[in-house]
């Protein structure tokens, strides 16, 4: 099987250089490692890989730079996988990064990476189209629509939460403590009420939760 391959953005060299020695310890080919913005788009559509790790905030304005130029290379190869990493939960990034639709994103806090295999996990779903949200980042999207959410019940108000995750069934049963068959009573519900059409592909689910989150 192939190596994936990780065009990584960081600019503070010592966490670059430990997310480097982490990726390949893992089995990741690290295509570039950059420090910039502008250098961060021209390697993603340069080099096309299966996944970009791109911190938030990069030079030159150390604003929002990193997703600015994810977002600037998913317009030309869309469907581009990216995780951002970020030091704090901003709801503007997270509804940037959702808003095309087409999967294969990731938003997670700087604090995760300690958790190495839940970190390499949420790589790998990412570069796989799938989706890697952060729980704060969740829990935020789902206040700020708490309105419309007021028609579910604590329990799938749960299970919501899980599925935006990027969870399938059998991993919200095993975290919720309640079986498989039960999670997919609580799934059923959740797109009854909310008008949305079920389906049996994990990934689509997500999205389509995701969507009406974001209005």
């Amino acid at each position: 099987m192939s190596r994936l391959r990780i065009v990584l953005a960081e600019d503070l060299t010592l966490l670059r250089d430990g997310l480097i020695r982490l990726f390949q310890a893992h089995d990741f080919e690290v295509v570039a490692a950059v420090d910039n913005g502008p250098q961060l788009v021209r390697d993603l559509v340069a080099l096309r890989p299966d996944v970009a790790v791109v911190d938030v905030r990069l030079p030159p304005g150390h604003t929002d730079e990193g997703l600015r130029a994810a977002l600037a290379a998913r317009q030309q190869l869309p469907g581009l996988p990216v995780l951002v990493l970020s030091q704090y939960v901003e709801q503007l990034y997270a509804r940037e990064l959702l808003a095309d639709g087409l999967g294969g994103i990731g938003y997670l806090l700087k604090d995760r990476v300690s958790d190495v295999g839940q970190f390499i996990a949420a790589v790998r779903r990412v570069a796989a189209g799938g989706t890697a949200l952060d729980p704060s980042v969740v829990a935020k999207l789902l206040d700020s629509r708490r309105r419309p959410l007021d028609r579910l019940s604590p329990r799938e108000r749960e299970v919501l939460a899980h599925m935006a995750q990027g969870r399938s069934n059998a991993a919200i049963a095993a975290s919720l403590v309640i079986t498989e068959k039960a999670v997919g009573k609580h799934t059923a519900s959740i797109f009854t009420k909310l008008g949305l059409q079920p389906s049996e592909d994990d990934n689509r689910r997500v999205l389509a939760v995701l969507a009406y989150l974001e209005g």
